[in-house]
């Protein structure tokens, strides 16, 4: 086990010479422009890694489904100030997963998944997305659709459409339930990697950290590794540096989904850094989850400084409601991040992601342009 005493490595220094930015570091700069003022964030050509299926959802969408099927919404879902749910409790996460839940519910018809899907897509255009990552447990929309496989066959097809419609380059993370047997892993590995060549490309494990062990999945991340799928399973959200240690060390992780909490641990923030895993860190959920008290005290800085490569996720803006614009502005307001800061950030999503090399190579040119402009 990693000790936690702190290590003496030097932080990647700020420099503004111009050269190539290094994988997982802040890297150099040309110029300092903050004297021009602040650029618009939306317009920050960026990869969105962490976006859950369900809680992509707009919220008008949800009223009009809840009311064609009949489901009573609770006031925490119908589109006002987001819910303080406080997930770091047992209560606090029972609800978080009940209101989750009662939104999934809503999802019934092959229609609602292509509305949603072609609705998130636009979402992100609209925040300057050139790439996203949908994570997605068919098995929750499978007594709706027909089982299993067609569940996921209309999700993906719902992907393709939305692509095609709006121009995102789009792909899907299926992730599995860790509340739920490990066998049932390895039946959505199996499937995952069966669908690769369709638009699957990772392969996760989300809900509460904090019950069952990640190696009890890591057969199922075997399955998804040889199969050629990326590795993101959840984890640092709402436990500590250790379950982000679980994740590398059983699970093999390539990206961790949320990540933060290993900003607790020096030694770890050094391992990331150098193995250049990318943590999707998401900065209004982790504050609406309890995770942190205040926007200003998720470790952003902590883990920017040491080189860990981050990559910027809304996960469900249904539940918190601000989408992925929102949390490039959070970092420049609450932590001081420079439009140059800002930039290397949307770099390090774009190289965390499973995009093609030209779909990087545009986006990254997008970047410069962006800060140039």
């Amino acid at each position: 086990m990693e000790s936690t005493t702190p290590e003496s490595t030097p932080r990647p220094r700020r420099d503004t010479r111009p050269s190539e930015p290094r994988p997982g570091g802040t890297g150099p700069r040309e110029t300092d422009s903050r004297d021009a003022g602040p650029r618009d964030v939306s317009t920050l050509p960026k990869a969105h890694l962490h976006l859950h299926f369900t809680g992509s959802m707009r919220s008008a969408t949800l009223l009009e489904l809840a009311d064609k099927y009949g489901v009573h919404l609770p006031d925490a879902l119908t589109g006002g100030e987001p819910p303080k749910l406080r997930a770091t409790d047992e209560r606090g996460w029972f609800r978080f997963q009940r209101l989750y839940d009662i939104a999934r519910s809503c999802l019934r018809a092959p229609e609602d998944i292509q509305r949603l899907v072609r609705e998130a897509a636009e979402e992100d255009v609209r925040d300057g997305s050139g790439w996203l990552e949908i994570q997605v447990d068919p098995t929750s929309y499978a007594p709706h659709l027909g089982g299993l496989i067609p569940a996921l066959e209309i999700i993906l097809d719902a992907v393709d459409a939305a692509a095609a419609e709006t121009g995102l380059g789009m792909r899907v993370v299926v992730a599995a339930n860790r509340m739920k047997h490990p066998l049932d892993a390895r039946t959505l590995a199996r499937l995952a990697v069966r669908y690769a060549d369709r638009g699957v490309v990772g392969f996760g494990l989300s809900n509460d950290e904090r019950r069952g062990m990640a190696r009890d999945f890591d057969r199922a991340f075997a399955i998804a590794r040889h199969g050629g799928l990326l590795a993101a399973p959840h984890g640092g959200e709402l436990t500590g540096p250790s379950s982000v240690r679980d994740c590398l060390d059983d699970l093999r992780a390539a990206r961790i989904g949320h990540g933060v909490r290993a900003a607790e641990d020096p030694r770890l923030l050094h391992r990331l850094a150098e193995r250049g895993v990318t943590c999707e860190v998401c900065p209004s959920s982790n504050v609406a989850l309890g995770v942190y008290e205040k926007p200003e005290d998720v470790p952003l800085r902590t883990l920017f400084e040491a080189g860990v490569p981050m990559a910027l996720g809304a996960d469900d803006p249904l539940l918190f409601g601000s989408r992925l614009a929102a949390q490039y502005e959070l970092a420049r307001l609450h932590h001081g991040f420079t439009d140059e800061e800002l930039a290397e950030l949307a770099r390090q999503s774009v190289r965390g992601s499973a995009a093609p090399a030209d779909v990087r190579q545009k986006l990254l040119a997008g970047v410069d342009a962006w800060l140039a402009g």
